[in-house]
């Protein structure tokens, strides 16, 4: 009921004084970074460095630059006889997880306050303090009472309540695909939209003639960063028979620098290490080489996984199909180019991946013809203006940029 009073007024102001709130929330999240950070370690359990760099650094920059987006973009065209106007769509139930608890809030209220909507938070149960954090980064913001709410509770109870109500214009959630597909089924029972960021199965694909060592180093990296609990994690390395055992030798030595309780945090809560350790035994019922790492706990206190490593993984077995969401990486042989292509699109997700090769041109190549929503081009860097999302069942619309913004606007036409 507050966001919907508070729509129309907020919906009426002058993308320039919008620009000017979400300018000073980016400043608000910039003057508690060290807070946002610690609170951060303390709920998720990443490590104080990575949470100070990636989960409270990041969405500062998202924040402003959608203050720039909102300040610039064109909300107004003229096509012919008639002018097109892109409007705010409503009021946004956003549901958002605990893996990212800072940077997937700010995803989503950011674009929608840029848009001229008002949005109802109902962050992850496990991360609530960050949540509360951000929210008194929007006071300290000055964004008028309504505009941005904040409920806390349980997903099936809070989060279902939130998606089925009436008085919401579009739900965005970013979580598992077997969430998003009940709440795509609730939404569309009230034709009302959705943007959602689900699950991925991304691989790693290293072309003949790539610099293995850089290829496989960067690639067990960016498994380990946030142990592993990332949507967008390139868990599966493919790489060509030739090379192959190289590869392994290389992924595990490589994983050795991730120490458990130093480079590498535990994971969120007692139920997602016992699913992770699950998924490293199934992999070796199934008949996959363990080259690094293994299902025992490698310390004694905390929610920890080892860090580790298969080979000899085929594209049928479970580990190379499903999303494990832990520090756990399958090696993978093909035997020519079309073979990876198969194998790299051969699982129900497309959310990312990465090409590696000697010369852009041919990843580049290679990576027109994957079914995913972005690709890392010889270890390109994350771009916080691009597009994020996936193809397949890892979602529907996007989030970042002006792509992102796109999403909570509605198109109105006028004709003389």
């Amino acid at each position: 009921q507050a966001a919907r009073a508070a729509f129309p007024g907020w919906a009426a102001t002058p993308p320039a004084e919008r620009a000017a709130r979400l300018s000073a929330l980016s400043d608000a999240l910039a003057a508690r970074k060290d807070e946002l950070a610690e609170t951060i370690t303390a709920e998720l359990g990443a490590p104080l460095p990575l949470s100070q760099t990636v989960h409270a650094g990041l969405p500062v920059l998202v924040a402003a630059s959608y203050a720039e987006l909102a300040a610039s973009y064109a909300f107004e065209e003229r096509i012919g006889t008639s002018t097109v106007l892109l409007e705010p769509v409503g009021v946004v139930g956003a549901i958002t997880p605990w893996n990212y608890p800072l940077h997937q809030i700010v995803a989503k209220v950011a674009p929608a306050l840029a848009a001229g909507c008002t949005v109802v938070l109902k962050p992850a149960e496990d991360t609530p303090l960050t949540a509360q954090l951000f929210a008194e980064a929007t006071e300290s913001a000055g964004l008028p009472p309504g505009v941005f709410n904040l409920v806390t509770g349980l997903g099936p109870v809070a989060g279902q309540a939130l998606a089925a109500h009436e008085g919401v214009d579009l739900v965005s959630f970013t979580g598992s695909t077997a969430v998003g597909r009940q709440i795509g089924a609730t939404a569309g029972g009230a034709i009302k939209r959705v943007a959602l960021e689900l699950g991925g199965k991304s691989a790693n694909v290293i072309l003949p003639g790539a610099d293995l060592a850089r290829a496989v180093n960067v690639g067990i990296a960016n498994v380990m960063s946030n142990s592993g609990q990332t949507c967008s994690a390139w868990t599966r390395m493919l790489v060509d028979a030739e090379r192959y055992e190289e590869a392994v030798t290389l992924a595990a030595e490589a994983v050795l620098k991730y120490v458990p309780g130093e480079r590498v945090g535990p994971l969120v809560n007692a139920k997602q290490q016992a699913r992770v350790r699950g998924y490293i035994r199934k992999g070796m019922e199934e008949g996959a080489r363990l080259v690094a790492g293994g299902p025992e706990a490698p310390l004694e206190t905390g929610y920890y996984v080892s860090p580790t490593v298969f080979a000899d993984v085929t594209p049928e077995m479970t580990i190379a199909q499903e999303e494990i969401f832990g520090p756990v990486v399958s090696i993978l042989r093909y035997e020519d180019v079309d073979d990876a292509l198969r194998i790299a699109n051969g699982t129900v997700y497309g959310l990312a991946g990465a090409v590696w090769a000697a010369d852009d041109e041919e990843a580049v190549a290679f990576a027109r013809r994957m079914e995913t929503g972005q690709v890392d081009i010889n270890g390109g860097r994350f771009n916080p203006l691009a597009p994020f999302g996936g193809y397949k069942q890892s979602g529907v619309g996007r989030e970042l940029g002006p792509h992102g913004l796109a999403e909570y606007l509605q198109t109105k036409s006028l004709q003389f």
